[in-house]
């Protein structure tokens, strides 16, 4: 399938802004209702945190960041967590990314999405997936992988529960440690879009919302 304009111009954007070079002098810290904050006036817990995610698989500190700075030893908890459910998981790295944006799409969280959004496509999402679940629909088609994925999370979202026939299907696949990964990916991920959105976090300059409100 060949990616459209609009996909391709998403990766490049993503590229460029991932190549931009991050330095504890040049932080490029984001944010609108918490404003960002310097280096050099952080207290030595912020600073910690910091410098954990520099020298982290990150290598930034985009996205929540700048909010858990007020918090700064829950912050580094939190980012510990973060970096597991992200790069570690025992969930494949395309349903993960897909469960990410499940929980992105729930909160309408225009960065979260634009984010991760980039990474499902790296990580083999299908585009039609994902544009259907933007539009707030159930993604169509979607493999038994994917199928098992979006009816557990969304369950789990909407309903607050998980039915029997849903959790049986999750755990056959991923087995009980899968499904707690899960779990704690969609509940990281919900704490981030909380912070994102109650702080109104900017998205890159030049880059429009994706996410239209839902019904």
């Amino acid at each position: 399938m060949r990616p459209n304009t609009t996909v391709l111009l998403m990766l490049a954007a993503g590229l460029a802004i991932a190549q931009a070079p991050v330095t504890k002098s040049n932080l490029q810290l984001r944010g609108d209702r918490f404003k960002p904050l310097n280096y050099e006036q952080m207290t030595p817990a912020q600073k910690t945190l910091i410098d954990h995610l520099l020298d982290g698989e990150r290598g930034t500190v985009t996205g929540p960041f700048n909010v858990l700075l007020r918090s700064p030893e829950m912050g580094d908890i939190a980012q510990k967590l973060g970096a597991e459910m992200r790069y570690h998981s025992s969930i494949p790295r395309k349903l993960n990314e897909f469960a990410i944006l499940i929980t992105g799409r729930f909160w309408t969280s225009q960065y979260e999405w634009y984010a991760h959004h980039r990474d499902a496509l790296k990580y083999g999402l299908e585009p039609a997936v994902i544009d259907s679940l933007a539009a707030g629909k159930r993604p169509a088609p979607m493999d038994a992988d994917e199928t098992i994925v979006y009816n557990f999370s969304n369950e789990l979202l909407r309903k607050h529960q998980v039915s029997d026939a849903v959790f049986k299907a999750a755990v056959d696949r991923f087995g009980e440690h899968g499904v707690v990964d899960l779990i704690g990916t969609m509940g990281y991920y919900n704490m981030v879009c909380m912070l994102l959105n109650t702080d109104r976090y900017p998205l890159p300059d030049g880059v429009k919302p994706e996410l239209k409100p839902l019904p």
